[in-house]
């Protein structure tokens, strides 16, 4: 469920051990007044549960969490009928679990720690489709995911991307969401999604931010603008 129905608040399901952390979220989140936490969740069983009866827009989901864990948690969610927009909360201790919740689904990376503007543009980017990372993430995440990309590979993929399609990736890269790309670039939401797709498959890439850490990774897609 990639955006809200009617204009309504965007729904938040958030998830982590840290009762604290979760109040201190839901608050932050919900003074921005387009934002409700529709419910809370200690564990990857009660994520679960609670995304399947609610059916949110978001998910923001701890990895570290006791019994079901967030990963094993994001897996299934994202194997639902409608399934949420998923980020990951996390510190910067991050962990081989990154390469993992990407192909699982996630569509972002949040630092519990971030500024209140921060996560509600977040989650308000993920509810409008789009895919973000912390820029604090971004430098740590490159390194441990260029150790397993090909390079060259990956610049000649994006070199082979038509000059509109290299722009969606750029604005891609840059979080935005396909309602921005399209007000940018002067194209409906639906051409918008459909370049969208074409880049995902061109690239290999199975959602936005692996698409986004390719185009950060490769020098001179910026050109293209």
């Amino acid at each position: 469920m990639a955006a809200t129905d009617g204009g309504g608040p965007i729904q938040v399901v958030l998830a982590d051990d840290e009762p604290m952390l979760r109040r201190g979220l839901k608050v932050m989140l919900e003074s921005s007044g387009t934002i409700e936490v529709v419910s809370e969740a200690g564990d990857g069983h009660g994520l679960l549960s609670q995304v399947r009866a609610h059916r949110p827009h978001v998910a923001l989901i701890d990895v570290q969490m006791p019994g079901k864990d967030g990963l094993t948690a994001l897996r299934e969610v994202a194997r639902l009928p409608e399934p949420p927009a998923s980020a990951v909360l996390t510190t910067f201790d991050l962990d081989d679990y990154v390469a993992d919740a990407l192909r699982f689904g996630a569509q972002g990376f949040l630092l519990k720690d971030a500024e209140p503007e921060v996560l509600v543009r977040a989650v308000q980017d993920l509810a409008a489709g789009g895919a973000v990372l912390d820029p604090r993430i971004t430098a740590r995440l490159l390194p441990r995911l260029r150790v397993t990309s090909d390079n060259a590979r990956e610049l000649d993929l994006v070199k082979a991307l038509s000059a509109r399609e290299r722009q969606v990736l750029q604005l891609l890269a840059d979080g935005r969401s396909n309602a921005d790309i399209g007000s940018r670039l002067g194209l409906t939401e639906a051409t918008v999604k459909s370049y969208v797709s074409t880049v995902l498959s061109k690239l290999g890439a199975q959602n936005r931010v692996q698409a986004a850490l390719i185009a950060q990774r490769v020098s001179g897609v910026g050109g293209a603008r």
